[in-house]
Protein backbone atom coordinates (compact mmCIF):
# COMPACT_ATOMS: atom_id res chain seq x y z
CA UNK A 1 0.00 0.00 0.00
CA UNK A 2 1.41 2.86 -1.02
CA UNK A 3 1.36 6.66 1.29
CA UNK A 4 -1.54 9.51 0.33
CA UNK A 5 -0.05 11.28 -2.36
CA UNK A 6 0.44 15.38 -0.70
CA UNK A 7 -1.97 16.90 -2.52
CA UNK A 8 -5.19 14.74 -1.56
CA UNK A 9 -4.88 16.53 1.88
CA UNK A 10 -4.40 19.67 0.04
CA UNK A 11 -7.34 19.53 -2.16
CA UNK A 12 -9.69 18.05 0.67
CA UNK A 13 -8.25 19.01 3.65
CA UNK A 14 -8.54 15.85 5.48
CA UNK A 15 -12.54 16.00 5.70
CA UNK A 16 -14.93 13.82 4.19
CA UNK A 17 -15.34 14.55 0.87
CA UNK A 18 -19.10 15.53 -1.02
CA UNK A 19 -18.75 15.53 -4.80
CA UNK A 20 -21.13 18.25 -6.71
CA UNK A 21 -21.55 17.45 -9.73
CA UNK A 22 -22.20 21.15 -11.52
CA UNK A 23 -20.52 20.55 -14.45
CA UNK A 24 -23.28 21.87 -16.74
CA UNK A 25 -23.98 24.67 -14.35
CA UNK A 26 -20.16 25.75 -14.69
CA UNK A 27 -20.23 25.22 -18.65
CA UNK A 28 -23.03 27.61 -18.66
CA UNK A 29 -21.18 30.34 -16.52
CA UNK A 30 -17.23 30.06 -17.73
CA UNK A 31 -17.30 27.38 -21.45
CA UNK A 32 -20.51 29.58 -22.96
CA UNK A 33 -22.59 26.34 -23.27
CA UNK A 34 -26.28 26.11 -22.29
CA UNK A 35 -27.06 25.35 -19.00
CA UNK A 36 -28.61 21.47 -19.98
CA UNK A 37 -27.65 18.78 -18.40
CA UNK A 38 -25.43 16.37 -19.81
CA UNK A 39 -23.96 12.82 -18.97
CA UNK A 40 -20.30 14.20 -18.26
CA UNK A 41 -21.57 15.23 -15.19
CA UNK A 42 -20.89 11.56 -13.68
CA UNK A 43 -17.49 12.56 -13.50
CA UNK A 44 -17.94 14.38 -10.46
CA UNK A 45 -18.25 10.71 -8.66
CA UNK A 46 -14.36 11.30 -8.84
CA UNK A 47 -13.72 14.52 -7.55
CA UNK A 48 -11.55 13.16 -5.09
CA UNK A 49 -10.17 9.51 -4.36
CA UNK A 50 -12.55 9.10 -1.25
CA UNK A 51 -16.23 10.20 -1.72
CA UNK A 52 -18.80 10.34 1.71
CA UNK A 53 -21.29 11.60 -0.72
CA UNK A 54 -21.95 12.45 -4.25
CA UNK A 55 -24.54 14.64 -5.57
CA UNK A 56 -25.52 14.27 -9.34
CA UNK A 57 -28.09 15.96 -11.60
CA UNK A 58 -28.71 12.63 -13.20
CA UNK A 59 -30.57 10.00 -11.63
CA UNK A 60 -27.96 6.56 -11.72
CA UNK A 61 -28.26 3.21 -10.98
CA UNK A 62 -27.12 1.80 -7.47
CA UNK A 63 -25.23 -0.89 -9.38
CA UNK A 64 -22.65 1.23 -10.88
CA UNK A 65 -21.50 3.11 -7.38
CA UNK A 66 -21.59 -0.53 -5.80
CA UNK A 67 -19.04 -0.85 -8.96
CA UNK A 68 -16.83 1.77 -8.25
CA UNK A 69 -16.90 1.31 -4.78
CA UNK A 70 -15.82 -2.36 -4.74
CA UNK A 71 -12.98 -1.35 -7.22
CA UNK A 72 -11.55 1.53 -5.50
CA UNK A 73 -12.36 0.55 -1.73
CA UNK A 74 -14.75 3.40 -1.18
CA UNK A 75 -16.64 1.66 1.52
CA UNK A 76 -19.84 3.20 1.94
CA UNK A 77 -20.85 6.26 -0.39
CA UNK A 78 -24.28 8.08 -0.08
CA UNK A 79 -25.34 8.86 -3.56
CA UNK A 80 -28.30 11.62 -4.05
CA UNK A 81 -28.84 11.61 -7.92
CA UNK A 82 -31.56 13.01 -9.85
CA UNK A 83 -31.82 16.42 -8.59
CA UNK A 84 -31.09 18.70 -11.35
CA UNK A 85 -32.22 16.94 -14.49
CA UNK A 86 -32.17 19.93 -16.49
CA UNK A 87 -28.60 21.57 -15.11
CA UNK A 88 -29.29 23.99 -13.19
CA UNK A 89 -28.26 22.58 -9.54
CA UNK A 90 -27.37 24.76 -6.91
CA UNK A 91 -31.20 25.96 -6.41
CA UNK A 92 -31.51 22.01 -5.41
CA UNK A 93 -28.36 21.99 -4.05
CA UNK A 94 -29.59 24.63 -1.70
CA UNK A 95 -32.10 22.12 0.84
CA UNK A 96 -28.99 19.98 0.89
CA UNK A 97 -27.71 19.76 4.87
CA UNK A 98 -24.24 18.24 4.21
CA UNK A 99 -23.90 21.52 1.82
CA UNK A 100 -23.35 23.76 4.29
CA UNK A 101 -22.31 21.50 7.22
CA UNK A 102 -18.32 22.46 8.28
CA UNK A 103 -17.49 19.19 8.60
CA UNK A 104 -17.04 18.19 5.18
CA UNK A 105 -14.94 19.33 1.88
CA UNK A 106 -17.52 20.24 -0.49
CA UNK A 107 -15.83 20.10 -3.44
CA UNK A 108 -18.09 21.33 -6.97
CA UNK A 109 -16.74 20.36 -10.38
CA UNK A 110 -16.25 24.27 -10.58
CA UNK A 111 -16.92 27.08 -8.69
CA UNK A 112 -19.72 29.20 -10.66
CA UNK A 113 -22.17 32.37 -8.59
CA UNK A 114 -24.53 30.53 -8.19
CA UNK A 115 -22.97 27.90 -5.78
CA UNK A 116 -20.98 31.08 -3.82
CA UNK A 117 -24.40 31.69 -2.46
CA UNK A 118 -24.59 28.44 -0.95
CA UNK A 119 -20.91 27.61 -0.11
CA UNK A 120 -18.86 30.33 -0.80
CA UNK A 121 -15.42 30.39 -1.96
CA UNK A 122 -12.29 32.89 -0.62
CA UNK A 123 -11.93 36.05 -1.92
CA UNK A 124 -11.03 36.51 -5.27
CA UNK A 125 -11.49 32.92 -6.89
CA UNK A 126 -14.45 33.77 -8.79
CA UNK A 127 -12.56 36.31 -10.28
CA UNK A 128 -9.19 34.34 -11.23
CA UNK A 129 -11.96 31.32 -12.96
CA UNK A 130 -13.47 34.64 -15.22
CA UNK A 131 -10.01 35.64 -15.84
CA UNK A 132 -7.85 32.85 -16.90
CA UNK A 133 -10.68 30.64 -17.75
CA UNK A 134 -10.81 33.20 -20.78
CA UNK A 135 -8.34 31.74 -23.74
CA UNK A 136 -6.97 35.83 -24.05
CA UNK A 137 -6.27 35.90 -19.90
CA UNK A 138 -4.57 32.54 -20.14
CA UNK A 139 -2.61 33.61 -23.16
CA UNK A 140 -1.67 37.00 -20.77
CA UNK A 141 -0.10 34.73 -18.50
CA UNK A 142 1.78 32.23 -20.36
CA UNK A 143 3.58 35.31 -22.30
CA UNK A 144 4.43 37.03 -19.06
CA UNK A 145 5.94 33.65 -17.26
CA UNK A 146 7.46 32.10 -20.77
CA UNK A 147 10.79 34.25 -20.92
CA UNK A 148 11.78 31.91 -17.40
CA UNK A 149 11.11 28.91 -19.22
CA UNK A 150 13.49 28.35 -22.12
CA UNK A 151 11.26 25.04 -23.05
CA UNK A 152 7.86 26.77 -23.51
CA UNK A 153 7.31 28.94 -26.43
CA UNK A 154 4.14 30.76 -26.76
CA UNK A 155 1.75 30.90 -29.92
CA UNK A 156 0.88 34.25 -31.53
CA UNK A 157 -2.72 35.56 -30.34
CA UNK A 158 -4.89 38.09 -31.53
CA UNK A 159 -8.47 39.38 -31.89
CA UNK A 160 -9.89 38.98 -35.38
CA UNK A 161 -12.17 42.42 -36.60
CA UNK A 162 -13.66 40.95 -39.94
CA UNK A 163 -13.18 37.80 -42.10
CA UNK A 164 -11.11 39.84 -44.71
CA UNK A 165 -8.05 40.12 -42.97
CA UNK A 166 -8.04 36.25 -42.68
CA UNK A 167 -7.62 36.33 -46.35
CA UNK A 168 -3.58 37.14 -45.75
CA UNK A 169 -3.26 34.57 -42.57
CA UNK A 170 -1.09 31.51 -43.92
CA UNK A 171 -3.44 28.06 -43.33
CA UNK A 172 -3.82 26.08 -41.06
CA UNK A 173 -5.11 28.66 -38.40
CA UNK A 174 -6.62 28.39 -35.15
CA UNK A 175 -10.09 29.98 -34.10
CA UNK A 176 -11.12 29.79 -30.69
CA UNK A 177 -14.27 31.82 -28.60
CA UNK A 178 -13.13 33.45 -25.50
CA UNK A 179 -14.51 31.04 -23.17
CA UNK A 180 -15.17 27.36 -24.16
CA UNK A 181 -14.75 23.60 -22.71
CA UNK A 182 -12.68 20.29 -24.01
CA UNK A 183 -12.25 21.90 -27.06
CA UNK A 184 -16.11 23.25 -27.43
CA UNK A 185 -15.36 26.73 -29.72
CA UNK A 186 -12.68 25.75 -31.23
CA UNK A 187 -11.62 25.45 -34.88
CA UNK A 188 -8.97 24.41 -37.08
CA UNK A 189 -9.19 26.59 -40.20
CA UNK A 190 -6.97 24.26 -43.09
CA UNK A 191 -8.68 25.41 -45.76
CA UNK A 192 -10.93 28.21 -47.32
CA UNK A 193 -13.33 29.55 -47.01
CA UNK A 194 -13.17 31.25 -43.53
CA UNK A 195 -16.34 30.63 -41.05
CA UNK A 196 -18.99 33.37 -41.31
CA UNK A 197 -18.62 34.43 -37.73
CA UNK A 198 -14.91 35.62 -37.09
CA UNK A 199 -15.49 39.13 -35.35
CA UNK A 200 -14.55 39.18 -31.45
CA UNK A 201 -12.61 35.43 -31.97
CA UNK A 202 -8.97 35.11 -31.21
CA UNK A 203 -6.73 34.06 -34.49
CA UNK A 204 -4.16 31.66 -32.82
CA UNK A 205 -0.58 30.42 -34.59
CA UNK A 206 -1.26 26.71 -35.43
CA UNK A 207 1.12 24.27 -34.09
CA UNK A 208 1.16 20.81 -34.96
CA UNK A 209 0.90 18.31 -32.30
CA UNK A 210 3.14 15.45 -31.33
CA UNK A 211 1.45 15.19 -28.61
CA UNK A 212 -0.52 16.70 -26.08
CA UNK A 213 0.42 17.17 -22.51
CA UNK A 214 -1.27 18.63 -19.61
CA UNK A 215 -0.36 18.98 -15.82
CA UNK A 216 -2.63 19.37 -12.73
CA UNK A 217 -2.62 20.73 -9.80
CA UNK A 218 -4.09 21.92 -6.49
CA UNK A 219 -3.56 24.95 -4.69
CA UNK A 220 -4.31 24.85 -1.13
CA UNK A 221 -6.18 27.42 1.19
CA UNK A 222 -2.08 28.42 2.53
CA UNK A 223 -1.51 29.08 -1.44
CA UNK A 224 0.71 26.14 -1.98
CA UNK A 225 0.64 24.52 -4.73
CA UNK A 226 0.68 21.04 -4.88
CA UNK A 227 1.44 18.98 -8.03
CA UNK A 228 -1.03 16.29 -9.13
CA UNK A 229 0.78 14.81 -11.70
CA UNK A 230 1.39 14.94 -15.72
CA UNK A 231 -0.29 12.89 -18.35
CA UNK A 232 -0.97 12.50 -22.37
CA UNK A 233 -4.39 14.15 -23.71
CA UNK A 234 -5.84 11.93 -26.09
CA UNK A 235 -7.67 14.91 -28.56
CA UNK A 236 -10.12 14.02 -31.94
CA UNK A 237 -9.35 17.31 -33.96
CA UNK A 238 -10.00 20.00 -30.84
CA UNK A 239 -11.90 17.80 -28.89
CA UNK A 240 -10.60 16.34 -25.56
CA UNK A 241 -11.56 12.09 -25.06
CA UNK A 242 -9.44 11.10 -22.55
CA UNK A 243 -5.71 10.71 -21.02
CA UNK A 244 -3.19 8.46 -20.12
CA UNK A 245 -1.11 9.05 -16.53
CA UNK A 246 1.71 7.08 -15.08
CA UNK A 247 5.03 5.75 -15.51
CA UNK A 248 6.26 6.53 -19.01
CA UNK A 249 3.61 8.27 -20.39
CA UNK A 250 5.42 10.79 -21.79
CA UNK A 251 8.69 11.64 -22.09
CA UNK A 252 10.96 13.17 -19.32
CA UNK A 253 11.79 16.26 -20.47
CA UNK A 254 7.88 16.87 -21.45
CA UNK A 255 7.28 16.02 -17.62
CA UNK A 256 9.72 18.08 -15.98
CA UNK A 257 8.68 21.66 -18.91
CA UNK A 258 5.08 20.50 -17.88
CA UNK A 259 5.18 20.53 -13.96
CA UNK A 260 7.53 23.42 -14.00
CA UNK A 261 5.90 25.49 -16.28
CA UNK A 262 2.47 24.49 -14.85
CA UNK A 263 3.54 25.35 -11.04
CA UNK A 264 4.76 28.46 -12.13
CA UNK A 265 0.94 29.10 -13.35
CA UNK A 266 -0.27 28.12 -10.11
CA UNK A 267 1.88 30.23 -8.20
CA UNK A 268 1.08 33.11 -10.43
CA UNK A 269 -2.71 32.18 -10.04
CA UNK A 270 -2.50 31.87 -6.09
CA UNK A 271 -0.72 35.24 -5.91
CA UNK A 272 -3.90 36.25 -7.73
CA UNK A 273 -6.46 34.56 -5.36
CA UNK A 274 -7.12 31.40 -6.70
CA UNK A 275 -7.93 28.30 -4.36
CA UNK A 276 -8.59 24.78 -5.58
CA UNK A 277 -7.94 22.64 -8.61
CA UNK A 278 -6.53 23.96 -11.99
CA UNK A 279 -4.74 21.87 -15.07
CA UNK A 280 -2.65 23.78 -17.74
CA UNK A 281 -2.94 21.80 -21.23
CA UNK A 282 0.02 22.16 -24.24
CA UNK A 283 0.52 21.07 -27.43
CA UNK A 284 4.09 19.81 -27.62
CA UNK A 285 5.05 20.35 -31.39
CA UNK A 286 8.31 18.09 -33.51
CA UNK A 287 11.10 19.39 -31.32
CA UNK A 288 9.69 18.66 -27.97
CA UNK A 289 9.05 22.03 -27.19
CA UNK A 290 5.91 22.74 -25.29
CA UNK A 291 3.26 25.51 -26.11
CA UNK A 292 0.94 26.32 -23.31
CA UNK A 293 -3.06 26.44 -24.98
CA UNK A 294 -5.39 27.01 -21.94
CA UNK A 295 -5.98 26.83 -18.28
CA UNK A 296 -8.56 25.31 -16.76
CA UNK A 297 -9.56 26.80 -12.90
CA UNK A 298 -11.70 23.59 -11.79
CA UNK A 299 -12.25 19.90 -11.60
CA UNK A 300 -11.09 18.70 -15.21
CA UNK A 301 -11.29 15.38 -17.47
CA UNK A 302 -7.75 13.96 -16.01
CA UNK A 303 -8.48 14.76 -12.59
CA UNK A 304 -10.60 11.72 -13.08
CA UNK A 305 -7.67 9.48 -13.88
CA UNK A 306 -5.21 11.39 -10.91
CA UNK A 307 -8.23 9.94 -8.43
CA UNK A 308 -8.21 6.97 -9.56
CA UNK A 309 -4.98 6.22 -9.74
CA UNK A 310 -4.64 7.52 -5.74
CA UNK A 311 -7.29 5.24 -5.05
CA UNK A 312 -5.47 2.07 -6.51
CA UNK A 313 -2.51 2.95 -5.51
CA UNK A 314 -3.60 3.17 -1.74
CA UNK A 315 -5.03 -0.45 -2.29
CA UNK A 316 -2.65 -2.08 -4.45
CA UNK A 317 0.45 0.01 -4.16
CA UNK A 318 1.97 2.11 -6.81
CA UNK A 319 2.95 2.45 -10.18
CA UNK A 320 -0.79 2.01 -11.56
CA UNK A 321 -0.69 3.49 -15.33
CA UNK A 322 -4.40 4.93 -16.24
CA UNK A 323 -6.09 5.87 -19.06
CA UNK A 324 -9.57 7.28 -19.36
CA UNK A 325 -12.37 6.94 -22.24
CA UNK A 326 -14.90 9.50 -22.13
CA UNK A 327 -16.82 8.66 -24.56
CA UNK A 328 -16.29 5.19 -26.21
CA UNK A 329 -19.41 3.94 -28.91
CA UNK A 330 -20.99 1.74 -26.92
CA UNK A 331 -22.31 -0.26 -30.50
CA UNK A 332 -26.15 -0.77 -29.28
CA UNK A 333 -28.55 0.48 -26.62
CA UNK A 334 -28.84 -1.40 -23.70
CA UNK A 335 -30.90 -0.80 -20.74
CA UNK A 336 -29.69 -0.80 -17.32
CA UNK A 337 -29.63 -4.20 -16.80
CA UNK A 338 -28.33 -5.31 -20.24
CA UNK A 339 -25.68 -2.60 -19.67
CA UNK A 340 -24.53 -3.95 -16.21
CA UNK A 341 -24.22 -7.53 -17.78
CA UNK A 342 -22.08 -6.09 -20.14
CA UNK A 343 -19.96 -4.18 -17.89
CA UNK A 344 -19.30 -7.51 -15.93
CA UNK A 345 -18.17 -9.26 -19.10
CA UNK A 346 -16.20 -6.59 -20.04
CA UNK A 347 -14.38 -6.46 -16.36
CA UNK A 348 -13.98 -10.13 -16.03
CA UNK A 349 -12.05 -10.37 -19.63
CA UNK A 350 -9.59 -7.11 -18.44
CA UNK A 351 -9.05 -9.05 -15.14
CA UNK A 352 -7.87 -11.63 -17.18
CA UNK A 353 -5.45 -9.26 -19.12
CA UNK A 354 -4.28 -7.89 -15.62
CA UNK A 355 -6.65 -4.47 -16.09
CA UNK A 356 -8.88 -3.04 -13.70
CA UNK A 357 -12.21 -1.78 -15.68
CA UNK A 358 -13.86 0.71 -14.00
CA UNK A 359 -16.95 2.71 -16.04
CA UNK A 360 -17.24 6.25 -15.41
CA UNK A 361 -19.98 7.78 -17.40
CA UNK A 362 -23.06 5.37 -17.31
CA UNK A 363 -25.69 7.13 -18.33
CA UNK A 364 -25.31 7.34 -22.47
CA UNK A 365 -26.03 4.10 -22.42
CA UNK A 366 -29.25 3.96 -24.02
CA UNK A 367 -28.77 7.50 -26.07
CA UNK A 368 -29.58 7.98 -30.06
CA UNK A 369 -25.71 7.77 -29.92
CA UNK A 370 -24.82 5.21 -27.34
CA UNK A 371 -21.65 5.34 -25.19
CA UNK A 372 -19.65 4.66 -22.41
CA UNK A 373 -16.97 6.44 -20.46
CA UNK A 374 -14.56 3.69 -18.77
CA UNK A 375 -11.14 4.28 -17.04
CA UNK A 376 -8.50 1.51 -17.22
CA UNK A 377 -5.84 0.41 -14.94
CA UNK A 378 -2.93 -1.69 -15.35
CA UNK A 379 1.25 -1.78 -14.76
CA UNK A 380 2.02 -0.97 -18.08
CA UNK A 381 1.02 1.03 -21.41
CA UNK A 382 0.94 -2.05 -23.40
CA UNK A 383 -1.45 -4.17 -20.97
CA UNK A 384 -3.82 -0.78 -21.26
CA UNK A 385 -3.62 -0.70 -24.89
CA UNK A 386 -4.74 -4.71 -25.31
CA UNK A 387 -7.73 -4.23 -22.72
CA UNK A 388 -8.86 -0.96 -25.07
CA UNK A 389 -8.85 -2.92 -28.18
CA UNK A 390 -10.91 -6.01 -26.38
CA UNK A 391 -13.47 -3.69 -25.08
CA UNK A 392 -13.05 -2.07 -28.42
CA UNK A 393 -13.96 -5.28 -30.11
CA UNK A 394 -16.53 -5.95 -27.60
CA UNK A 395 -18.48 -2.83 -28.12
CA UNK A 396 -18.41 -3.32 -32.24
CA UNK A 397 -19.88 -6.56 -31.52
CA UNK A 398 -22.96 -5.41 -30.04
CA UNK A 399 -23.97 -3.61 -32.89
CA UNK A 400 -23.94 -6.64 -35.04
CA UNK A 401 -25.79 -8.97 -32.32
CA UNK A 402 -29.06 -7.07 -33.78
CA UNK A 403 -28.39 -7.47 -37.13
CA UNK A 404 -27.11 -11.53 -37.12
CA UNK A 405 -29.92 -14.05 -39.54
CA UNK A 406 -30.77 -15.47 -36.18
CA UNK A 407 -30.87 -12.58 -32.93
CA UNK A 408 -30.69 -15.76 -31.06
CA UNK A 409 -27.41 -17.33 -30.97
CA UNK A 410 -24.18 -14.93 -31.00
CA UNK A 411 -21.15 -14.84 -30.17
CA UNK A 412 -20.44 -13.10 -26.71
CA UNK A 413 -18.55 -10.33 -27.04
CA UNK A 414 -16.14 -11.29 -24.39
CA UNK A 415 -14.40 -14.56 -23.92
CA UNK A 416 -15.88 -15.64 -28.12
CA UNK A 417 -17.71 -18.55 -26.26
CA UNK A 418 -21.55 -19.05 -27.83
CA UNK A 419 -23.97 -18.04 -25.42
CA UNK A 420 -28.15 -17.39 -26.64
CA UNK A 421 -29.76 -14.42 -25.51
CA UNK A 422 -33.08 -12.81 -26.08
CA UNK A 423 -33.39 -9.52 -28.10
CA UNK A 424 -32.85 -6.25 -25.51
CA UNK A 425 -35.64 -4.46 -24.03
CA UNK A 426 -35.90 -1.14 -22.51
CA UNK A 427 -36.38 -1.33 -18.37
Amino acid sequence: MSVEPPWVRAWTGGLPAVHVGNVAEFNAVFGGIPAVCDHYSCLAAFGSPWPALIVLPLPVQQWWIRHLAATLGWGEVRVRGGLAAEGQGAAALAGLPEIVSPEVAVLPWGRTPAFDRIRPAPAGVLDCIRRFESKRGSHELFRELAPDHPRIRIAAQRRVASRRELKAVAMPYVLKEEYGVGGAGTRVVATPPAPRRVRGLLLEEYIEPVANPTFDAVIAADGQVHPVGTGAMTIDGTRYQGVTIGPGTLPTEQVQTAAAFGAAVGAALASRGYRGWYDVDFVADRTGVLVPIEINLRLTGPAVAFTIQAALDRLHGAGHVVRTLDCLPLGARLPSAALREHVTRLAAHCQELGTILLVTIPTAAFDPFPYLGIALAAQTIEGLDEAERAIRTANEALGAMFTLPDPERVVSAVGGRRRRRAPLRQS
